[in-house]
């Protein structure tokens, strides 16, 4: 059995330890959970380090439950957020826990009989027929308000660093999280519940709920939360959050995401966000040091990790969309591209309208670049480049300027990309 321990020490990924949780792991095959928000029927990159704990549990021969937090959810953790959430219905709930494990199973073997294969559980499906005046005679009374009142994620609400105040609703998230890791520890025999550092008051609670429930033993470990080395916050872009659903965000954003990445970060993310081992992360590090011109860690992370959220064709797609843009693409591959993967790539380039009828009557070369639209500021100079042979047309040399463009220029029949020298696009939109 690997140490489990020792993988997330070498990865960057261990906060906070209870003592006795490395010499459980190493004693026997252990059952540990990490609890996921169903707020959206989407995960987000976010989640990534805890599923990344997972994983890595599952590979060191431990088994991995993770638990959709349905119950919870309904209420919201006051952990590290300033406002009240939305309450789901069950209905959407059920939805997006049917996304979230689909998403899930890119990273975990839940189908195969090994004794360690993952299982997926909703607090929902426990907490659901649990009446209140139980709950309060059950649980309630186990637990002082002058312990929940301790933890940081409520002292903060209460101490003024964030502008409201909490709800008793909320104030109960910890007894209910608390609770799910009695509940696992008796059904599933679960002996480690691991989150982001910001859980920890809230698993230490169920730690503590569990020693005066049924007096079983019980651990915990976290992760540091995931910053940029700027100190911004991971994940978190100008459109919002980076999700592993490509109806949210296109495998090609997501690719430049990790692309984008700073030489620090990169170092730092390739640890946690991929299962490639200790010693060839080491030699992708001395080489990229090396020459970090060619950003050969930005380029691998940002394989690894899209490859194992989308696919090797996603991949394969970005890459290509990305050459377009700063490579030597061909005319093909422009072809090739989806009206939202073009629009993306060519983000920020200067656009020009033109109407569609004028198109399908078809507009002379010089007229169309320096009459219709203001590429060049006079035919006279439009002439000179495309003499020159450094002017393109839907990435095809435009020398001809005695045949109209029209319609069969078309890209997915509305647009026509112009290029100048090398890094100056103009997109051209009919309409």
């Amino acid at each position: 059995m690997l140490n489990f321990v020792e993988e997330l020490r070498w990865r960057g990924m261990l906060q906070d330890i209870m003592p006795g949780t490395e010499e459980q792991l190493m004693k026997e095959q252990t059952t540990a959970y990490v609890g996921i928000d169903p707020t959206a029927d989407s995960l987000h990159i976010g989640h990534l380090c805890g599923i990344m704990m997972l994983r890595h549990l599952q590979r060191c021969g431990h088994k991995p439950i993770a638990l959709i937090g349905g119950a919870t959810g309904m209420i919201g953790d006051p952990s590290g957020k300033s406002a009240e959430r939305n309450l789901l219905t069950e209905e959407t709930l059920r939805h997006n826990q049917a996304c979230i494990k689909a998403q899930l199973s890119k990273f975990l073997d839940f189908e195969s009989d090994a004794p360690n294969a993952a299982e997926l559980v909703n607090n929902y499906d426990w907490m659901k027929d649990f009446t209140f005046l139980d709950f309060a005679r059950e649980i309630g009374k186990l637990i002082t308000v002058n312990y929940m009142m301790a933890k940081d994620s409520v002292k903060k609400r209460f101490n003024g660093e964030y502008s409201q105040g909490m709800s008793f609703t909320e104030f109960t998230y910890q007894l209910l999280q608390g609770y799910d890791f009695v509940w696992l520890n008796e059904h599933k025999g679960c002996k480690l519940q691991m989150g982001g550092s910001d859980q920890w008051g809230n698993i230490t609670t169920g730690i503590e709920l569990m020693r005066k429930m049924n007096g079983n033993e019980a651990f915990a470990l976290t992760c540091p939360l995931i910053t940029k080395a700027d100190g911004g916050k991971f994940g978190k872009t100008e459109s919002g959050n980076i999700w592993l659903d490509k109806r949210y965000t296109s495998p090609y954003k997501f690719y430049q995401f990790w692309l984008n990445v700073s030489d620090q970060d990169a170092e730092r993310y390739i640890k946690i966000f991929t299962s490639i081992e200790k010693e060839e992360i080491e030699s992708l590090i001395a080489e990229h040091q090396q020459a970090p011109h060619l950003r050969l860690l930005q380029k691998r992370l940002a394989k690894e990790v899209t490859v194992m959220v989308h696919s090797e064709e996603d991949y394969n797609a970005a890459v290509e969309a990305s050459n377009i843009l700063f490579g030597n693409a061909t005319a093909d591959a422009l072809h090739n591209l989806d009206e939202e993967t073009f629009l993306q790539v060519f983000e920020g380039v200067p656009q020009f309208e033109i109407s569609m009828s004028e198109l399908e009557n078809g507009i002379m070369p010089l007229e169309l670049l320096a009459e219709k639209t203001q590429i060049f500021p006079s035919k006279g100079e439009a002439r000179k480049m495309m003499m020159a042979n450094g002017f393109s047309m839907n990435k095809e040399k435009l020398t001809d300027m005695q045949t109209p463009v029209t319609t069969s220029a078309l890209l997915n029949n509305k647009y026509i990309l112009f290029q100048k020298g090398k890094k100056n696009y103009y997109l051209v939109v009919a309409k």
